[in-house]
């Protein structure tokens, strides 16, 4: 069983340590490989039945190996060197699905194997008669690589299928079900990681932990509060199973980064179609949440778009209806003024597309004010601000209250509504001065997926305190050539 193992492993898995072999390496092969005599001990079995289609068994392995694994390794400068790979421990959770059920023995049309849960993978890397520290960076770049390959070759949602009957079994394979698009918006009271200033936020964000799906964000620096208002886009795969995770860290420039706090959501809780705004709590490790200390929270707006959606609702970010001219749409339609060559060659240039409107937003009230003065009330009015283009207006003061109704109703033209963000601060007028209160942060895709709606969001940095507002979008598209 474990010398099949080693083969299935040694054919499996060299192709991709080649894929995502480290630039300092020319060369990156198995010399050997063998998973030695100790077998894996099960400590758990578990059977799921999926209707009438299969049956999945799970096992929970724990894995003290005596393997005698040799990695070939050759530098661009032609140093070849043997690495042996050492001290392999493993605990996870091996998935094995039979699927299709079929009256023909064994009764399964094929079988999948997959990791669904990897809790623990420790090894260490020696050069065979050296020292593998003597060469600065190799034993990071190699140990990198070996935990991506093991990621993009058999971690769950990644199968392979094994056909044991004749037979078509294509629809078992790992395909892409939908999109999921994250505004990673800010954070807010995060810990402070500098003795001198405070830390310089960025963060990872990602479904799968490959190199090449991980999204960075930019540094924001000296700053416990930072603003990113970044989208990234992220191919799913199985939204049962599947999480996003958001890692926020401390950029420490040449030095390795401190991390903050980190987040998860599982894709399941997203509706189909529906912007999710969400304020995560971070915390030390994923796995094990023992650590109550509060470290900050950060802001999400997740949408989830499946491939082949068809109840009338439409990704912003990706359907060409929220971005069209109407030169484009009277081009798609057929209808409409008669258009020149020249403008049919326009509009079929290729093109960064953008959303463009006007944003009317009215702040109806606030409620549940904290107080701000000896009498225990306040003198509140609110600043509106789009944050790209700096435009700003604001209410009128309301004395002496602290549930203001202002009921006033503010338009902004905006270029890039994607991309944009409205920011609304409610100030305490004073007669020679003003106090923050505190603020709003929200972007525009709601609105422009929704068209209007009304809510009412909670204030930051605010003991107390709600904005009631009613905002509406009306579409304006453009494109610009590039």
């Amino acid at each position: 069983m474990l010398q099949a193992a080693s083969e299935l492993i040694r054919t499996s898995v060299e192709p991709v340590l080649e894929q995502y072999r480290p630039a300092i390496l020319s060369s990156l092969k198995f010399s050997k490989l063998t998973l030695g005599t100790i077998a894996p001990q099960f400590t758990g079995v578990s059977i799921v039945e999926d209707g009438d289609s299969g049956v999945t068994m799970e096992l929970e392995l724990q894995w003290d190996g005596n393997p005698s694994i040799i990695l070939d390794i050759r530098t661009r400068v032609g140093l070849a060197l043997p690495i042996q790979v050492k001290n392999i421990g493993f605990t996870g959770v091996f998935r094995l699905i039979f699927k299709p059920l079929v009256e023909e023995f064994p009764c399964f049309g094929a079988v999948s194997y997959s990791l669904r849960e990897k809790k623990k993978l420790d090894f260490t890397l020696k050069v065979v008669g050296g020292d593998i520290s003597s060469i600065p960076g190799i034993s990071d770049a190699i140990e990198e690589t070996i935990r991506d390959a093991i990621e993009d070759t058999i971690t769950w949602p990644v199968r392979k299928v094994v056909p044991i009957l004749p037979g078509d079994y294509s629809d078992l394979e790992l395909k892409p079900v939908g999109t999921l698009e994250v505004k990673l918006v800010q954070a807010k009271e995060l810990t402070n990681k500098d003795f001198i200033g405070k830390s310089d936020p960025f963060a990872y964000v990602y479904i799968r932990p490959l190199r090449d799906r991980m999204k960075r964000s930019k540094t924001i620096n000296n700053q416990l509060n930072p603003v990113w208002n970044e989208h990234f886009e992220f191919v799913v795969e199985d939204v049962s199973t599947q999480y996003l995770t958001a890692k926020i860290y401390d950029d420490e420039g040449i030095q390795a980064s401190e991390l903050i706090g980190c987040v998860q959501i599982p894709l399941r809780d997203l509706q189909p179609g529906k912007v999710k705004d969400v304020w995560l709590k971070l915390v030390k490790d994923l796995e094990i949440q023992r650590d109550n200390k509060y470290r900050g929270q950060v802001h999400l707006e997740l949408l989830y778009y499946p491939y082949g959606m068809e109840n009338g609702c439409s990704n912003p970010f990706a359907d060409p209806k929220f971005s069209m001219t109407s030169l484009e749409k009277a081009l798609k339609s057929g209808d409409g003024a008669e258009v020149t060559d020249n403008e049919k060659a326009s509009a079929h240039r290729k093109r960064d597309v953008i959303v463009r409107g006007v944003l009317s937003v009215t702040v109806i009230s606030a409620e549940y004010l904290p107080s701000m003065d000896l009498m225990g009330k306040a003198d509140p009015y609110v600043v509106l601000q789009m944050k790209k283009t700096e435009t700003k207006n604001k209410t009128r003061v309301v004395n002496d209250s602290l549930n203001p109704a202002w009921n006033q109703t503010f338009d902004f033209v905006v270029e890039d509504g994607l991309h944009d963000m409205l920011i609304l601060e409610v100030w305490d007028h004073d007669t020679f001065g003003k106090d923050y209160i505190g603020r709003c942060i929200m972007t525009l895709t709601r609105v422009i997926m929704e068209g209007e709606y009304k809510d009412n969001f909670p204030l930051e940095g605010a003991k107390s305190g709600r904005l009631n507002l009613h905002l509406k979008w009306a579409p304006q598209p453009i494109y610009r050539d590039s």
